[in-house]
């Protein structure tokens, strides 16, 4: 019987939709502190020196100043409902750290002491790489997005390896691989396993990036043909290793609905774990490049850009897989509103990068208090029991 067979009945009562009493604004210093800095300060600093001035400072708080335990018991998220059993582990929340936040696995401790219930280290490459050449970051205020090209800038797998088995908590960490720059497509099954071999022993997941725009070529891996060889090579190094590691692919936003389903028939008749939906956008709808911004129109689009999209394929994906396919729904995810619909739409768990940039360390606690909340309003036993409510929802009458 399929894991789709075994979701609890869910009731309208647990899906939130009753009519709620708003609830009071609550002032917290901290989080108009950050606003203010990152007006002040940060939005006038290059965006990639802002994320590295972060990453460094919070490593060093967890590091030489030995206060992640602090900020852990401040910060990460307490409420057992909010715990998701999904890829053989158990997620504090279901709220992780996308890749890219982490691209060398180098603060992901500090990430999980904020909050964050995961992280996502990567993208790896088997070898050391570079980023592509500056400008390759640029915030889009209005729009609350980020558009980047910065490839996968990374200091490959052996060393990312070592770094992960360094860790000392129960933070879950998945690593994201990738296609090495200088492969050619031909070569990428045999990339993509020297990647594995080096990474696969202390990673807890492993996501097989194939649809990132920043790499010449790599979204063409997303065809089913080319998909199916690149599976079997990994799941062949991962035997040879003698490991049993999670595998999930991740997808494109920019894919049609046919390719969509195709990819999500793909999972399913391969027995792998999950999809990760969606990576950047390519697509410039709705947004406004400024005068001189030329050099970005190649580069991938997150944040509130991709929001609708994001929802889109995750509603089309679980409408294809139901449970059968642990889904991370990552784009656009800006509010416990937005993640809390994310769930009822199927994500198991959620990612999040650019809302993370904007919201500030105080981001990820806001997002687990507020789905606290929502779960204690709705009446329902656990976050879990609620992945893919709403679809099923769907289908029955409405409900005042």
């Amino acid at each position: 019987m399929s894991r789709r067979n075994h979701r609890p009945e869910v009731g309208s009562e647990w899906l939130g939709v009753r009519r709620l009493r708003p609830a009071r604004p609550i002032f917290r210093f901290p989080d108009v502190i950050y606003r203010l800095i990152f007006w002040l300060v940060l939005q006038r600093m290059d965006a990639e020196r802002a994320h590295a001035l972060a990453s460094r400072a919070l490593a060093f708080i967890h590091g030489p100043l030995r206060l992640g335990g602090c900020l852990g018991v401040a910060l990460r998220p307490r409420d057992p409902g909010l715990h998701i059993k999904a890829l053989g582990h158990t997620f504090r929340s279901p709220l992780g750290a996308a890749a890219g936040v982490d691209k060398c696995a180098s603060w992901f401790e500090s990430l999980g002491a904020l909050g964050f219930g995961f992280v996502e280290v990567g993208t790896i490459t088997g070898r050391p790489q570079e980023a592509n050449p500056r400008p390759r970051v640029a915030r889009l205020l209005r729009e609350r997005g980020l558009v980047n090209r910065l490839g996968f800038p990374n200091p490959g797998a052996e060393e990312a390896s070592r770094r992960l088995a360094r860790r000392t908590g129960a933070l879950v960490v998945g690593a994201n691989v990738g296609r090495s720059r200088e492969t050619a497509l031909g070569g990428a099954s045999d990339d993509y396993r020297r990647t594995v071999r080096g990474l696969a022993a202390n990673s807890d997941y492993l996501v097989l990036n194939v649809s990132s725009p920043n790499t010449p070529g790599l979204a063409a891996l997303q065809e089913v043909g080319l998909l199916r060889q690149l599976v079997g090579a990994v799941r062949a190094e991962l035997q040879a290793l003698d490991l049993v590691v999670p595998t999930l692919l991740k997808i494109g936003p920019d894919l049609s609905d046919t390719e969509i389903d195709d990819i999500a028939d793909l999972a399913l008749e391969l027995k792998l774990d999950g999809i990760v939906a969606t990576n950047t956008t390519l697509s410039r709808d709705g947004v406004t490049l400024g005068a001189g911004s030329g050099f970005l129109l190649s580069g991938g689009i997150s944040g509130r850009p991709l929001q609708r999209r994001a929802l889109e394929v995750l509603e089309r994906l679980y409408a294809r897989a139901g449970n059968d396919l642990v889904l991370v729904s990552v784009g656009g995810i800006e509010t416990a509103e937005d993640a809390w619909e994310r769930v009822l739409a199927g994500a198991t768990l959620l990612e999040a990068y650019t809302a993370f940039v904007y919201g500030g360390p105080l981001w990820p606690r806001s997002i687990n208090a507020g789905l606290s909340r929502k779960l204690r309003a709705s009446g329902a036993p656990s976050l879990q029991s609620l992945v893919g409510a709403g679809a099923s929802a769907r289908s029955r009458p409405a409900f005042a």
